[in-house]
């Protein structure tokens, strides 16, 4: 990693916390040095504008969205060829669906929080969602794994699947389900997770 990607990588992360913390009112140049322990003026010589800014706190959360699929064995990108889907595949897909969630309830809370204020912003400025792209790329996936499952109608369960697995998170965020399901980063919180998704799953496909 270069010096000048390190160094805007370094300010994207101080202000997803920022942003996780006080959305997006507490995301200011002057904020973001601070919390980056940076010489003032540095995010702005950087990041000049608001809107780079916050293209660049986009771009580094679909970036680390993207590493934790992969680091789940839930791939980027359809496998070539991809072998048929049966039910031990399926539940390996919601355990490691259910290992993802719990993660961005635990460790990643900060990134999941900061996500969705980016995703409010996206409401106005379109041009975000093309980058926050970490839905597409569930979509397509979830689609080819359902597929390979024998849904009936991959593409449409595929999005339905992938909307019920971000409710799942927002309702564990921020809904009624902070209060009463597992707490997160737990087996208990993982594996009610798992058991949500499973059903899902054999709902779609009947495995």
């Amino acid at each position: 990693m270069s010096g000048r990607v390190a160094r805007v990588a370094r300010l994207a992360d101080a202000a997803v916390e920022l942003l996780a913390e006080g959305g997006m009112r507490a995301l200011t140049h002057r904020a973001v040095d601070a919390r980056a322990g940076m010489p003032p003026g540095t995010t702005s010589a950087y990041l000049r504008t608001r809107q780079a800014l916050i293209e660049a706190v986009v771009q580094r959360l679909a970036d680390l969205d993207r590493a934790d699929l992969a680091a789940n064995d839930l791939p980027t990108e359809p496998p070539r060829p991809a072998p048929p889907l049966g039910p031990e595949g399926l539940d390996q897909l919601a355990a490691g669906v259910a290992e993802v969630l719990d993660r961005w309830l635990t460790t990643g809370r900060t990134r999941t929080l900061a996500r969705y204020a980016c995703l409010l912003e996206a409401v106005h400025r379109p041009e975000l969602r093309r980058i926050l792209d970490h839905g597409t790329v569930l979509r397509v996936q979830a689609r080819d794994l359902l597929a390979r499952a024998g849904a009936p109608d991959p593409r449409r369960q595929g999005d339905q699947f992938v909307a019920f697995v971000d409710g799942l998170l927002f309702d564990r965020l921020v809904g009624a389900g902070a209060l009463s399901a597992p707490p997160p980063g737990t087996p208990a919180s993982r594996e009610d997770l798992r058991a949500g998704v499973r059903t899902l799953l054999r709902a779609f496909t009947g495995a």
